[in-house]
């Protein structure tokens, strides 16, 4: 009797399944953001500057660097008279008061649903509202969003903090949150802090942006049978980070974010049958690819796409780019 013995290891392969969420990636902030700091090099030539990560991405960084542009942290390292592109995450009235008195050329690439936020926080410190700002400290966008109100705004970071909150019955709260937060972590954050002030305000619709819910969706859906979890994404991108978490949540068994394939160990593919794959939304998509191939090295079948929802949002460039871009005949 002849035993086969490549049969089981065959039968092992075939069993091998690789997911990939859709979707994933770029989302229409960070395309326009990206886009504008490409364009701007085109039009004004180098240096440009760009105060803080454009998008939270070290290897999108690390390219427009390459081209020729400048990332700093504050406006007193730009030269006066410079031109300066401010990120996706958004700024303070008091950085855009700093960059007029600088005489400073600024193109505000701040995606448009964070820009939706600060009118909220805007509107609800004019009727005279403490806003609790569901965020994480030190994040840019907390600190953009923060800075329309000061005064008036108290920072929420976890839903256990809504215990140590104090405020008279007949005070005027609402409630507003950074877009890349975990959705049912903030939900329930919402949820306490309903049920602890009765008078709490919504705002006119929920912050998190369509992005952040669609990708949290997808890795719901993907993760949750799977034996390993790779999301695509850099450690100070706060929605790559809640995307390992909710994997984890759901089910996965493993979860692990890398910025890219030279961070994989092919230990965590000891006994794995299952991989899901995704990325964060600041993360271009060849770096996604590039884990595909690690894994179809290794014996992994081509990923099967889930997808649980399209995307076909785009953002138009920001007003002073395409002033000057129509001014140059460029479009």
């Amino acid at each position: 009797m002849t035993i086969d013995l490549g049969t089981p290891r065959l039968l092992e392969d075939a069993e091998r399944e690789v997911l990939l969420a859709d979707p994933r990636g770029y989302c229409a902030g960070v395309d326009r953001a990206v886009v504008t700091v490409e364009q701007a090099l085109d039009l004004y030539g180098s240096p440009v500057y760009v105060r803080k990560q454009i998008v939270h991405n070290k290897h999108v960084v690390s390219n427009l660097e390459s081209r020729g542009a400048i990332f700093v942290e504050e406006l007193d390292e730009v030269p006066a008279g410079a031109t300066v592109v401010f990120s996706a995450h958004g700024v303070s009235p008091a950085v855009h008061r700093q960059a007029a008195e600088r005489e400073l050329k600024t193109i505000d690439a701040t995606c448009p649903l964070v820009t939706k936020v600060h009118r909220e926080a805007v509107r609800f410190a004019r009727e005279g509202y403490t806003i609790l700002l569901i965020g994480h400290a030190g994040h840019e966008e907390v600190e953009g969003t923060a800075g329309e109100a000061p005064e008036q705004t108290v920072l929420v970071e976890h839903p256990d903090d809504v215990a140590t909150l104090e405020f008279p019955a007949d005070a005027k709260l609402a409630w507003l949150s950074q877009t890349t937060l975990s959705v049912d972590e903030t939900m329930e954050t919402v949820r306490r802090l309903r049920a602890k002030f009765p008078q709490l305000e919504d705002p006119p619709s929920d912050d998190i942006c369509y992005a952040t819910q669609n990708r949290q969706v997808a890795v719901k859906e993907i993760g949750a049978t799977a034996d390993l979890v790779i999301v695509v994404g850099s450690a100070n991108s706060s929605n790559s980070v809640r995307l390992v978490e909710v994997a984890l949540e759901a089910g996965a068994k493993a979860s692990y974010r890398i910025d890219d394939v030279s961070e994989l160990d092919e230990a965590w593919l000891d006994g794995v049958q299952s991989v899901s794959v995704t990325s964060g939304a600041s993360v271009p998509d060849h770096l996604v690819q590039e884990v595909l191939g690690y894994l179809a090295e290794r014996g992994y079948p081509d990923a099967r796409p889930v997808q649980t929802a399209e995307e076909t949002l785009a953002f138009s460039l920001p007003k002073e780019l395409h002033r000057d871009l129509k001014a140059a005949g460029r479009v």
